[in-house]
């Protein structure tokens, strides 16, 4: 058991709340350790459905609040993520019998005036006998509305967030697990252990923050020895990826009939993102995965649009996550409030806890926010906050210049193929010259391992994103998984396994 670290705050979770807190902690001056159990964004934060969008649903549910907020937030995080976040269009087709035109108008009107838009384009009207997004879908369509949300790589704006805390200072430790948290009046002790050596360490901090997303219950109820705790709801959702169905750059919001709504989305050039559902989920988070109703329900749903089906056999791959929504006694899964709720722990004295329940990726700069006005509640004002107009690393470039830095670096490196310079600044922003370094040929990039993926990449992630395995790399990191067949994967796996004993070593 090592000597006890004193910190201002522990993080239990590295999701997309506990590093966003983390960053903007640290970068007001408070010292933090975070711990995430598995890899960064392991869980709900990498099953998204990957938007950076207001939630035009949850105006049904008059979630006014969470969707103003996130409204605003869009262009803000497109701001200072232009290589990861970036806008894109929704076609949301007119259905007889479902939604009423008008009541579809309303709702875009409020999106389109109630969130401070800038440089997203507005709500149109499309005659689907003409515009080419009517093309891929059947007959039946004559109209259709058009608006404005925004994309992200949600697995990579976790790593971002992770990568400029510990940029500023933070101890960010993966596969670390919090075993045991005890306190008294002025500090809690936290036991942590490496979930790969066993190894155990004491360290110490002023206050907890528990955003273990899916896991907060299970926390509160291991760690702390709590029990009949029941803040959460576990709600699955499941996504299918199927191969591209329409070369169009817009996505699709489709309406069904059951009330619930799902998206098609153009995904990594050559495939289409198919999801979400909304069930409860009774079972361990970790082992979460799709049922055979849920790819019955996506394809059946997708079908109902697109005038060539979507079949079963048609699928590539498939990802499920669990979304942990505050309990708020909603009857319906696709009713429980998408907002988030930050409570300090009533009862004894003593050092504080706070836990996050709830929330989106998208609103999660403004959870962190509110999380850090709570924390210098109990430990006192250290700096103003500042993430507003912060680039993640990266992104230190115009929104609107992406073209233009893509142009650059293929002039930097005139051996990388339009593809693949393309890919690296879409991952890595302005930070692609250092994973490329001094390299003049494409065989100064080491190793290849398939889709365009070499040894420097690979290396640039283990030293710096905290990657320890294949699948860190290919499906949080790089998405290259959709391209790498097992054996490929099985070499990649050798190699990273060779790597991070080598840190291993090092840092001993």
């Amino acid at each position: 058991m090592g000597e006890a670290a004193i910190h201002d705050i522990v993080i239990i979770g590295g999701g997309i709340n506990g590093c966003g807190i983390a960053r903007d902690a640290v970068g007001r001056g408070f010292s933090v350790l975070l711990a995430e159990m598995n890899d960064l964004a392991s869980g709900t934060s990498s099953g998204s459905t990957k938007l950076i969008h207001g939630g035009l649903r949850y105006l049904e549910f008059y979630e006014f609040r969470l969707v103003r907020e996130a409204l605003m937030e869009r262009e803000v995080l497109w701001r200072n993520a232009p290589h990861i976040i970036w806008p894109m269009r929704f076609v949301l087709p007119y259905a007889e019998g479902l939604r009423p035109a008008w009541l579809l108008r309303l709702g875009l009107f409020l999106y389109d005036h109630i969130g401070g838009r800038k440089l997203l384009p507005a709500t149109k009207t499309l005659d689907m006998h003409t515009d080419p997004s009517g093309k891929p879908l059947k007959r039946l369509f004559s109209k259709a509305f058009e608006y404005s949300d925004g994309w992200v790589n949600d697995a990579r704006l976790v790593a971002l967030n992770a990568r400029d805390a510990a940029d500023k200072g933070a101890d960010i430790r993966v596969r670390t697990k919090v075993v045991s948290a005890r306190r008294d009046e002025k500090s809690w002790t936290v036991t942590i252990e490496d979930t790969h050596t066993g190894a155990r360490e004491d360290v110490t901090a002023r206050l907890l923050v528990n955003a273990a997303g899916p896991w907060v219950d299970h926390v509160l109820t291991e760690a702390f020895g709590r029990n009949d705790v029941h803040n959460v709801r576990l709600v699955q959702g499941s996504h299918i990826v199927v191969p591209r169905k329409f070369d169009d750059p817009r996505a699709y919001f489709f309406q069904n009939k059951d009330g619930r709504i799902i998206f098609a989305i153009p995904y990594e050039e050559d495939f289409t993102l198919i999801g979400t559902t909304d069930q409860d989920y009774p079972g361990d988070p970790h082992d979460v995965k799709i049922s055979d109703a849920e790819i019955d329900y996506l394809c059946a749903a997708a079908s109902e649009y697109f005038a060539e089906p979507v079949k079963r056999e048609d699928i590539v791959w498939t990802y499920s996550a669990v979304r942990p929504l505050y309990d708020d006694g909603a009857s319906k899964a696709q009713e429980a409030t998408r907002d988030y709720v930050l409570k300090a722990e009533e009862g004894e004295a003593g050092a504080p806890l706070l836990n996050a329940f709830g929330g989106k990726i998208t609103t999660y700069r403004r959870l962190s926010e509110a999380m850090l006005e709570k924390i210098e509640g109990f430990l006192g004002k250290r700096g103003k906050p500042w993430t507003a107009a912060a680039p993640l690393p990266g992104g230190d470039f115009p929104a609107t210049n992406f073209d233009a830095e893509v142009a650059k670096l293929s002039y930097a490196y005139p051996f990388l193929t339009p593809h693949h310079a393309k890919r690296l600044m879409r991952l890595y922003g302005t930070r692609a010259v250092i994973l490329l370094g001094q390299a003049k040929s494409i065989a100064d990039l080491g190793r290849y391992f398939g889709a365009d993926l070499y040894e420097a990449e690979v290396r640039y992630l283990v030293a710096n994103e905290w990657a320890m395995t294949a699948e860190d790399v290919l499906w949080r990191r790089t998405k290259r998984g959709l391209h790498l067949t097992p054996e490929q994967v099985d070499v990649l796996d050798t190699f990273i396994q060779g790597l991070t004993r080598r840190h291993s070593a090092a840092a001993e």
